[in-house]
């Protein structure tokens, strides 16, 4: 029986994934913590946790070292809540270009007899542009980018990707239509919008400061619905202040930007509908099942992709540190155990290594020993057996 520990509100049809074997918030002692937005850095995990997974692409709030030492495994759910970011960031720049926001604020302070002839004379305030033919650069076309770069395309405007990590998996997800630009300054330079869709990490911090606003066109208006810190704020509004820059939208407000009629906060809602929530807790449960049941991982933020079909009526996955003769060591604890490896997967992450071995004879009564023997062995973090 696997126990299942959930934070924050998770989406019944994730909760519906899990069978008869898995019993939901029964105990803090888990095997699995199923999470969305819960702050993890300052809990100490319990030695029965094997795997997180972020109902959510971010992963910010999970400590990833502590969570590799303590051999847990830790995954996202890419994907599941690009289509509401998308439609989001499609809604702001309809109503970013035909200044929507301050039209509502004026007609909700406006009102009497003759509000019509008022509206009439002031309503060339309000006078915009359309989006067809104008340029957007987006910059990071994974599975949001690529969403909002395609249907941007599809209401007639040009656009400009931008991606040094584009994969060739993402690259068929990208309409011929769309331009790629070599260097970031290249896709700023002409752009009318930019939208920012990188994962935050050390080289995507301030990836928009005062050098690449610089780089931009006068009036050119700039939204941030990845992670706050991508784009550095203070550069934002001093670009903002020397009319350099029309408009800044985000998702993650700061001091700095309140109280501006140029700036619009809208509060972390980016991936927030029903649909994203059902599709992160499925996503998540089923990533959840799949590493316990079969020790097969796949979009992991700590531990390398490996994926075996699971055929032999047993399995050893250990966590490890990716150093040299790990594998050696390993076969040869095997080996004196009188244990034949039916076959051996190995995958290594900077820093860390997964090894799965296969057996087809196993017995009961050695598990425990062996678990012993593997865990015993310097830089393992943890060792599993699976029974098929």
């Amino acid at each position: 029986m696997y126990q299942v520990k959930t934070y924050n509100a998770i989406a019944q049809a994730g909760l519906d994934q899990f069978t008869k074997e898995y019993q939901i918030n029964q105990t803090d002692n888990a095997d699995a913590y199923l999470i969305r937005s819960v702050n993890l850095h300052n809990q100490n995990f319990p030695k029965s946790l094997k795997v997180i997974a972020r109902a959510g692409a971010g992963f910010n709030n999970i400590p990833l070292d502590q969570a590799t030492q303590k051999g847990v495994a830790v995954f996202n759910t890419p994907g599941s809540n690009a289509n509401a970011v998308k439609e989001l960031i499609l809604s702001l720049l309809v109503a970013c270009s035909r200044n929507l926001f301050a039209a509502a604020a004026y007609s909700a302070q406006n009102s009497g007899a003759d509000i019509s002839l008022r509206t009439e004379h002031d309503k060339t305030k309000f006078k915009g542009t359309e989006l067809t033919g104008k340029t957007l650069a987006v910059i990071g076309v994974g599975h949001v980018g690529s969403l909002v770069a395609n249907a941007a395309s599809a209401l007639g405007m040009n656009v400009i990707g931008y991606d040094p990590y584009l994969s060739s998996d993402a690259a068929w997800h990208i309409s011929t239509t769309i331009t790629r630009a070599r260097t970031l300054d290249a896709a700023l330079k002409d752009a009318d919008y930019v939208t920012v869709h990188v994962p935050k990490n050390e080289e995507t911090t301030g990836l928009i400061g005062k050098d690449q606003l610089d780089v931009m066109k006068p009036g050119a208006h700039l939204f941030n619905y990845s992670r706050g810190g991508i784009v550095d704020n203070k550069a934002a509004v001093a670009a903002l202040d020397d009319n350099k820059l029309a408009t800044y939208m985000t998702d993650f407000g700061e001091d700095i930007l309140l109280n501006r009629n140029d700036v619009i906060v809208t509060p972390h809602i980016g991936g927030s509908t029903d649909e994203a929530e059902v599709n992160g807790a499925t996503q998540g449960a089923n990533t959840i099942r799949t590493y316990l049941e079969t020790g097969n991982i796949q979009n992991s933020v700590n531990l390398p992709n490996l994926t075996v079909p699971f055929a032999a009526p047993y399995r050893i996955t250990i966590i490890h540190k990716n150093i040299p003769n790990m594998v050696g060591q390993i076969a040869t604890a095997l080996a004196n155990a009188g244990i034949n490896i039916e076959s051996m997967s190995n995958a290594a992450r900077k820093d860390v290594a997964y090894t799965m071995i296969d057996l087809d004879n196993l017995k009961n009564e050695e598990d425990n020993k062996l678990i012993d023997t593997l865990g015993n062995i310097d830089a393992v973090y943890r060792v599993r057996v699976l029974k098929h």
